[in-house]
């Protein structure tokens, strides 16, 4: 089994087979300070901040490769002066510490790519293998060959865990998850969002209709390497009929197929906090 291991107290996790020791990163959201500038609220640009951060993570865990899990840059239709300006000289700056850049689509990437240098290569959002475990950014189904994998990783959900003292003040902090995964609800899923009908167990359709024998156990979802952004706490009690389903964003997570109550949640340090019901007397 591959063994997946984050790299504390960031929030990046280094995957490893043999020599080759890939690094993982979501959700940076380079440039996200013009949405505040536009709203009269003015900060200086923190991706010089987020690329020392990361030049850190590197120099640690000394990857061979490393792979954006989605969600590079932060506006979604277009692209704004600042990303012009501080992404090329980011990835610029990444590649003189690491031979091999990959970046995996996420739902603000669509004019991404113009910004890159053309020795980065760019993943489908439908997501990639590695060993074990497959990783997608979350926003849109993954390919069925990801199902065959033991683990999953995503990002996109900004995951955080919410407290209150007993004076009703309220803190978050960011958080890993680790979720049982329901292989076959998933897989049930995922074939009939691409329209093959289920009759049967959709073990034995993934196989035939895919090649693809299922094996997905587990479920990871990474907290945002960008610390600055807000995120979702995951624990928040929500009241209504739909109150789970407007808890949990991308198609996976609302396919029932990932157990997010019986999910485990660890701070950055690597601090078990319990699980996601019983967090939420927190929140």
């Amino acid at each position: 089994m591959l063994p997946i291991k984050p790299i504390q107290p960031y929030p990046a996790l280094l995957l490893q087979k043999g020599s080759e020791r890939v690094l993982v990163v979501a959700d940076l959201h380079l440039g996200w300070e013009v949405l505040l500038i536009q709203k009269g609220v003015h900060i200086p640009s923190q991706t010089p901040r987020i690329l020392d951060k990361l030049l850190r993570v590197i120099k640690k865990c000394k990857p061979t490769r490393l792979i954006f899990l989605g969600d590079v840059k932060d506006a979604i239709a277009k692209v704004e002066m600042e990303e012009w300006r501080d992404i090329p000289d980011f990835f610029e700056a990444i590649g003189k510490k690491v031979p091999d850049i990959q970046v995996l689509l996420g739902n603000h990437d669509g004019t991404l790519k113009p910004l890159l240098p053309e020795t980065v290569k760019i993943l489908p959002s439908t997501g990639v293998v590695f060993g074990n475990v497959g990783l997608f950014h979350g926003h849109a189904w993954p390919s069925p060959s990801l199902l065959g994998c033991r683990s999953l990783i995503t990002g996109h959900i900004h995951p955080m865990v919410a407290f209150r003292d007993p004076m009703g003040f309220r803190m978050t902090r960011q958080v890993w998850v680790k979720a049982p995964c329901d292989g076959e609800r998933l897989a049930k899923s995922l074939l009939e969002h691409l329209g093959v009908k289920v009759a049967a167990d959709a073990s034995t359709l993934l196989r035939e209709q895919f090649n693809v024998k299922l094996g997905v156990s587990q479920f990871f979802i990474m907290p945002a390497f960008n610390e600055f952004l807000g995120g979702r706490p995951i624990n928040s009690r929500r009241r209504g009929k739909d109150a789970k389903s407007r808890a949990l964003i991308g198609p996976v997570l609302r396919s029932g197929g990932v157990d997010i109550d019986n999910a485990e949640a660890y701070l950055l340090d690597g601090t078990f906090l319990g699980t996601i019901s019983q967090l939420r007397n927190l929140g």
